[in-house]
């Protein structure tokens, strides 16, 4: 009662406080309190999963629940759930995130009221939240920063069992999934150093020669115990040291190192996009003239201009064979029942017109007229034959 009636208080105001508080008497001091009813989910549970059948586990009608007016009482700032009166089922209203609603408290549960009226009824329900392993584990200590390195000093007469470093680190979930183990991810062939399952003591398991670097970067995973299970990785720093100068001279390399490989990434980076600028560059070239080509030859291809004809040279004297005077075009022209040659020269077509007798050898001249032999059919061409 107290703890409803705080509830109230905490979330109500002025009039509203007084109803509520009223309904709270009416219901502890007048109505029966039936059995209470409990459900176990599991945290992150969809909007409008199935948390029970409160009708039936209540013995409840679907029609008392309907004329009843039932509805949900609850403690928690965030109503979680909400009841479905057509079906008598309760369902998750709101996602329930075990870490926010309880933190480190176990078990985790909350519980909500269904009322009734006509008359009035009050029947508690308890709700226990499962955990799930929704959270990867996190690393306290060593601090993990981008802008400094933190190493850890080992003598080099450190004996076996030398305790270097402890890895902290923390799961916010509970029960088994809470549970850490720690193990080296990278180890050399001859390892320096081991770290405890259980505790994360970083600890040397042989003495250091002089074989082994003076700068050592340990890589350590750190798993929980859920299903499935989830990890981090943090990396521990270790110079090999009698003395502090000689620590701080191998603290700086370590941080010359990180900037070496910075600026190789980064070199890396913008050589890749340079070439690749130039390669897509080429491809957009190459195929812009191949189209253009195409293009051309298409043009010339389904031009309508007309053909311009193309006629030789005159051809040199060679030997005193005689030329060809004029770059002319030369047709055979004869009467239709002409059938033998002649040697007579009459005038010639409009064109350039000469008649070759098969028989003879030597070069021809054909005289210009503006006059058209096919005018006159039976005309003939008076050829001279210069020998």
């Amino acid at each position: 009662m107290a703890a409803a009636v705080l509830f109230l208080y905490m979330g109500h105001t002025g009039w509203q406080f007084c109803r509520s508080l009223l309904v709270i008497c009416v219901i502890f001091f007048c109505s029966p309190v039936s059995g209470q009813i409990r459900y176990s989910i599991p945290e992150e549970m969809k909007k409008g999963s199935l948390i029970g059948n409160v009708a039936q586990d209540l013995g409840l009608n679907l029609r008392r629940l309907k004329t009843g007016r039932a509805r949900i009482v609850t403690g928690e700032s965030v109503q979680y759930t909400e009841l479905n009166t057509d079906k008598g089922l309760l369902v998750v209203r709101e996602r329930i995130d075990r870490e926010q609603l309880c933190a480190d408290i176990t078990p985790c549960s909350f519980s909500i009221e269904i009322i009734l009226e006509n008359p009035m009824e009050l029947h508690p329900v308890n709700l226990l939240i499962q955990d799930q392993n929704d959270n990867t584990p996190q690393v306290l200590y060593p601090v993990q920063t981008g802008g400094s390195l933190v190493a850890e000093i080992v003598p080099r007469s450190a004996d076996v069992g030398y305790l270097v470093t402890k890895v902290v680190a923390v799961d916010v979930d509970s029960g088994q999934n809470a549970w850490l183990s720690y193990k080296l991810l990278k180890a050399a062939d001859r390892p320096l150093f081991e770290v405890g399952l259980q505790n994360g003591e970083v600890r040397t398991v042989r003495q250091v020669t002089d074989k082994d670097a003076v700068k050592q970067r340990l890589t350590v995973v750190v798993e929980d115990n859920g299903q499935p299970s989830r990890s981090t990785t943090v990396n521990v720093n270790v110079a090999v040291a009698d003395t502090f100068p000689e620590m701080l001279s191998e603290f700086t390399d370590f941080t010359q190192d990180k900037h070496k490989d910075d600026k190789l990434t980064f070199y890396l980076i913008l050589a890749l996009a340079i070439v690749s600028f130039l390669l897509l560059t080429s491809l957009t070239v190459i195929i812009s003239v191949k189209i253009y080509r195409w293009r051309q030859s298409r043009v010339c291809y389904q031009s309508n201009l007309p053909v311009i004809p193309y006629y030789p040279p005159c051809y040199a004297d060679i030997g005193g064979r005689g030329t060809l005077q004029h770059m002319s075009n030369y047709e055979v022209c004869g009467t239709t029942d002409s059938r033998k040659s002649v040697s007579d020269f009459f005038t010639p077509c409009r064109q350039d017109v000469m008649i070759v007798d098969p028989s003879t050898t030597g070069t021809m001249r054909c005289a210009y007229s503006d006059k058209n032999i096919l005018d006159e059919p039976d005309s003939l061409l008076k050829v001279n034959i210069i020998r």
